[in-house]
């Protein structure tokens, strides 16, 4: 008899344990989808902005550095290499982040640089290249968000027992979230008379 309640509890835990590690898995794998789509958005703004210094070049030749700092800010962001392993690298996600947060800050200066040309302003490509990044960005901050929640859900179900013990044991660690940028409250500042 006391073998087969042996046997029975030996069952349930089983049972539960495969139940918590596949449901890590499923949490896991939804951190790294919405991962992918972060990395996807990200790489639809670098694409866009050779266009985008393209049709700034053909209008104006600016003054400032603004659009030297652009295309040396995604040439940074391209540098860094970044596949799905990047969320479990938190040097490596913070040195990722900190790139694309570099090349959206000069981005938003050069936006404020051309309300100065209203050649440029009325150019069609220039403005169809400025909604499209907008959308972009706009893109940019859901998958970000998206991203966020998923790992809200992952680390506190890795962080929580018994769940946590099975994380432990097949090495399910924290992923890290996305930041706000340090200089995300303060607007970039543009010298017109440069």
């Amino acid at each position: 008899m006391t073998k087969y309640v042996i046997g029975l509890v030996a069952l349930i835990l089983l049972v539960a344990s495969v139940g918590s590690y596949n449901g890590l898995v499923k949490l896991s794998q939804a951190v790294d989808s919405s991962w992918a789509q972060v990395e996807t958005q990200y790489q639809r703004r670098l694409d866009l902005i050779p266009n985008l210094v393209s049709t700034v070049k053909g209008e104006l030749i600016l003054k400032n550095s603004t659009l030297t700092d652009v295309v040396n800010a995604r040439a940074k962001a391209t540098s860094i290499t970044v596949d799905a392993n990047t969320v479990n690298n938190p040097q490596q996600f913070a040195k990722y982040q900190q790139a694309q947060s570099e090349l959206g800050s000069t981005l938003s200066r050069l936006m404020m640089v051309s309300e100065r040309y209203p050649d440029l302003k009325s150019n069609q490509q220039f403005a169809q290249l400025m909604d499209e990044l907008a959308g972009t960005e706009n893109r940019i901050a859901t998958s970000r968000r998206d991203y966020n929640n998923n790992v809200q859900q992952y680390n506190t179900t890795v962080q929580t027992l018994p769940t946590l013990i099975m994380a432990r044991i097949g090495g399910f660690t924290i992923k890290p979230y996305f930041q706000a940028d340090a200089q995300a409250n303060v607007a970039p500042s543009v010298d017109f008379s440069k």
